[in-house]
């Protein structure tokens, strides 16, 4: 079964974000349930109306770490299990869940637990001096490279506190774990989304950011064996080609709310999950 937010205006279908991937799901056979989305704080009244099913997938808007597992544990009480569970999940979701096992293939890292100036300091000193990019353990503010994003030089601790401050601000409530200092690499052309399940690189599309480009000559060799050992589901590894020609991952996600590009169709994601 497939499982996708409900629309806000009219709960008994598909949001329309995702109703191509519902309508996808249907036309190959497979059966399609909803949850309330802007229902996740009461996780019992989130999935009312899901039937019972052993073998069950989400494709929809993002949750935190905890929301999904009281999400995961509402659905078991009605007899269903997702395919992935709140432990992998969280592996995939939040970047110290996966960072360890793809060291050797992304940009090196350090990070915090919360946000303690003090902490952030040092984690960004176990770098060394030289730019930098800081996230939390989820996303980044690429939008707002110069504000939010980019740390010219670690060892400019002013810089570094103003850009962790704006930070901060533009991710509210939405902050996740604690701050990730990511030392920047030059990359170049465009990223890819690659779709993984069970371990398999089993889809490569654009990333949805930039829809119509894919990078020429992506080779996964490298990255191949290191995301088969993390043994997860079904995640998406968003990847872009260094300066030097040496291919990079960018992101790791959990595949279940990693956005689906809109150039094109989503029925072959769905084949590959079924």
């Amino acid at each position: 079964m497939l499982l996708v937010p409900g629309d806000p205006l009219h709960p008994r279908r598909a949001d329309p974000h995702f109703a191509a991937q519902a309508d996808a799901a249907r036309d190959l056979g497979i059966a399609v349930a909803r949850i309330d989305h802007d229902a996740l704080d009461r996780p019992a009244v989130a999935v009312t109306g899901v039937p019972a099913d052993p073998d069950v997938l989400y494709r929809g808007w993002m949750m935190t770490s905890a929301e999904y597992a009281q999400i995961a544990a509402a659905l078991a009480d009605r007899g269903v299990r997702l395919r992935t569970s709140a432990d992998e999940y969280r592996t995939a979701h939040e970047l110290p869940g996966w960072y360890e096992a793809l060291s050797p293939v992304t940009p090196e890292s350090t990070w915090t637990v919360g946000t303690d100036p003090g902490e952030l300091v040092a984690a960004a000193g176990r770098l060394g001096p030289g730019p930098a990019v800081l996230r939390d353990y989820v996303k980044s503010m690429k939008h707002d490279w110069d504000e939010a994003a980019y740390i010219p030089d670690l060892a400019d601790t002013e810089s570094l506190q103003r850009v962790a401050k704006r930070f901060l601000e533009l991710r509210a409530d939405s902050f996740t774990g604690g701050f990730v200092v990511r030392r920047f690499e030059e990359f170049t052309g465009a990223e890819a989304r690659t779709w993984w399940i069970g371990g398999r690189c089993r889809l490569i599309t654009p990333h949805p950011d930039t829809p119509d480009e894919l990078p020429i000559g992506l080779d996964l060799v490298e990255i191949e064996p290191l995301v088969a050992e993390l043994a997860l589901p079904f995640v998406t590894v968003d990847v872009v080609r260094r300066a030097d020609g040496a291919w990079r991952v960018v992101e790791l996600g959990d595949g279940q709310v990693s956005d689906w590009p809109s150039s094109r169709d989503p029925a072959a994601l769905l084949a590959a999950l079924y």
